[in-house]
């Protein structure tokens, strides 16, 4: 399925809208990610490689909040471990139907299942991965504890969590910075301060970022055993959560 380049905020618009993941962003997506996050296509790269490493046997494999399959697709073309398959979620119907024809063009041999459901409804279970890819900073603050509560709790011994999401530092001058090194970066790959200024305003009541210090502390209370970071670019970061 073809997708079109991101112009979707290079209009001027009197009321910019809450960010939703509608068919007009999923049109878009592939563009919009990879000239929005920096460091995203090698966080892809290296799902694909830890759930080599990590995926059990007869187990169970997660993408929350899967969009268009990305991350899915880098553990279905890695993964070597027998009899273990891939849930797909989102609860967006535009990212899951796109999704579902990427998934159909692919030659990938573990079985994936796509579902279209909330994540704080998704039951995890017999889980040996599970990718959180800039999901959870979308879900609202008081309920993403239950959320990793819920994960840990249908999660094998050795299991791993991979959360990637976009952070906040608690020294001002530095998250400044890291915003403005963004921004930067949206502008080196072509969006215009327009673009950038009305992306922001759409995303400021829907996106939460979170220091690493509190997603640390919250999946130690969740019931993981060990939390480090393994990648950052700016203010965008991965997380490895071990059960």
């Amino acid at each position: 399925m073809p997708h079109k380049p991101d112009t979707l905020f290079a209009k001027p618009s009197d009321v910019v809208g809450e960010f939703r993941f509608d068919q007009a962003v999923a049109e878009v997506f592939p563009d919009m990610i990879g000239r929005s996050v920096p460091g995203y296509h090698t966080i892809i790269k290296m799902i694909g490689q830890i759930a080599e490493r990590y995926a059990q046997a007869n187990s169970n494999c997660y993408d929350l909040g899967c969009s268009l399959g990305a991350s899915t697709l880098a553990m279905r073309h890695r993964i070597v471990s027998n009899n273990t398959r891939i849930l797909a979620v989102d609860n967006s119907s535009a990212m899951i139907d796109r999704a579902r024809a990427t998934l159909a063009a692919d030659g990938g041999h573990i079985p994936v299942e796509l579902i279209c459901q909330n994540l704080q409804e998704v039951p995890v279970e017999n889980a040996s991965i599970c990718v959180l890819n800039f999901t959870l900073q979308f879900v609202p603050v008081a309920q993403r504890g239950t959320i990793l509560h819920n994960i840990a709790q249908g999660m094998l011994p050795g299991g791993v969590l991979i959360l990637s999401e976009k952070l906040a530092f608690e020294d001002a001058e530095h998250n400044a910075l890291m915003i403005n090194l963004h921004h930067n970066f949206k502008r080196t790959n072509g969006y215009s301060e327009l673009e950038i200024a009305q992306k922001r305003s759409a995303l400021e009541n829907v996106l939460i970022p979170e220091t690493f210090a509190t997603h640390q502390q919250r999946l130690l209370a969740a019931g993981f055993r060990s939390v480090d970071l393994w990648f950052q670019c700016f203010n965008f970061a991965s997380i490895l959560a071990f059960k």
